[in-house]
């Protein structure tokens, strides 16, 4: 697993690496360059823990399996099962080929125990904050944003920044909010949450005129969780059944909530317009993602969803798929009304609305797509990449 002729970079990411786009990318980034090799600790995906390359990238999935449900005491064994786990591998790894540094996704913050003893030995250390772990588990568990848990998750944020040699936000919203709670802006940096291009891509794309009698297309594809608001999305489509010919709303994705989806689409009477397709592979994803007419982001309004820049949104974009999104501050940090259409979080007949005024204008569901790609020319990958890659070389 280790190549002495490189310097070794092993990556700790609670996750199935196949379905996680930014893993991807940061990994098969820097194993795409003559210094580095890279090895990733993952979950397992089946039933057996597997080691395959991947893009150049060597994948060894522990023996522990993705927990999906709603009690916090299940997550945190789940979470210390996979590091301890990492902990031996990382520790092995680090004495027999001395691994050069080691560079851990959250969530959780924790994993970074994992590689503490050869941080302590002098190993480099990075830890990449997906999601902010205090906001994420007030918005999770309930409203805990004043309460002692996120007093304790805010201590536990700072001791593993404290760690790490540096440290990686997802944007420029959440890297102001960890620093107003005291991280060092000085080893901070930012590797936005953009699509990788070489996969998302508006290539043979069929996006032009109205698309005629084959009726119109809505799509979500990601985390199935009542915070990211697909039953507020499935409440829409019940209103716009009779408004709009042909309407379909696809759910792409898995997650906690998927069956109360499924009820709630059943008891409104749409359950044969609303299409669950569970987990779908990026490269097939894409041809997916290409043949909709509307990327649907429903997100609800909390202290989380306020510091996140969906990636799922940006896919769509790159796709040329519009997308209408909620007024939360992220987005509106980076997106204008010319490159998405709005709505009011929370606000069925907001976001019903927005849906029926694209649906009905196809000039102005042009416009928009050409207006965001002004996003992905400022933040996009190709800028990011060289960012992440010049992280490396200063460290």
């Amino acid at each position: 697993m280790i190549n002495r002729g490189k310097k070794n970079i092993v990556m700790i990411a609670y996750s199935n690496y196949m379905t996680d786009a930014r893993i991807r990318r940061e990994a098969e980034t820097l194993a795409s360059t003559q210094e580095y090799e890279v090895t990733v600790l993952a979950l397992k995906k089946g039933k057996r823990e597997r080691l395959y390359t991947n893009g150049g990238v060597i994948v060894q999935e522990l023996s522990t399996s993705k927990y999906q449900g709603k009690i916090l005491f299940r997550y945190l064994l789940s979470y210390l099962k996979f590091m301890l786990e990492a902990f031996r591998l990382c520790n092995r790894l680090y004495f027999k080929g001395k691994v050069w540094a080691f560079h851990v996704h959250n969530l959780p913050n924790f994993l970074i125990l994992a590689a503490i003893i050869p941080r302590i030995l002098g190993g480099k250390l990075i830890l990449d904050i997906h999601d902010s772990v205090p906001e994420t588990y007030a918005a999770k568990f309930g409203n805990l944003s004043r309460g002692l848990l996120f007093r304790l998750l805010c201590l536990e944020e700072a001791m593993c920044c404290k760690l790490a040699n540096r440290i990686i936000c997802v944007n420029h919203v959440q890297k102001d909010v960890l620093i107003r709670r005291g991280l060092d802006p000085s080893k901070t940096s930012i590797s936005m949450n953009v699509p990788d291009p070489k996969i998302f891509n508006q290539q043979d794309s069929d996006k032009s005129g109205d698309k005629g009698g084959r009726g119109f297309k809505l799509v979500y594809h990601g985390t199935l969780a009542k915070r990211l608001g697909i039953d507020l999305t499935i409440k829409a489509v019940a209103r716009l059944i009779n408004k709009i010919p042909g309407l379909e709303f696809y759910v792409l994705g898995c997650g906690d909530d998927q069956e109360e989806f499924k009820g709630l689409a059943k008891a409104l009477g749409v359950d044969q317009f609303v299409h669950f397709a569970g987990m779908t592979p990026l490269e097939e994803l894409t041809r997916i993602l290409k043949g909709m007419d509307l990327g649907i982001m429903a997100n609800r309004k909390n202290v989380a969803t306020e510091l996140m820049l969906p990636v799922k949104m940006i896919e769509l974009i790159a796709l040329g798929v519009p997308v209408v999104a909620p007024r939360l501050k992220a987005i509106e940090y980076y997106f204008n009304e010319e490159m998405v259409s709005y709505f009011e979080p929370e606000n069925v007949d907001s976001l019903a609305n927005s849906i029926l005024a694209l649906f009905r204008d196809g000039t102005r569901r042009e416009k928009q797509v050409q207006k965001a790609k002004g996003f992905l020319e400022q933040y996009g990958w190709e800028i990011h990449q060289c960012a992440l890659l010049d992280l490396y070389m200063h460290l």
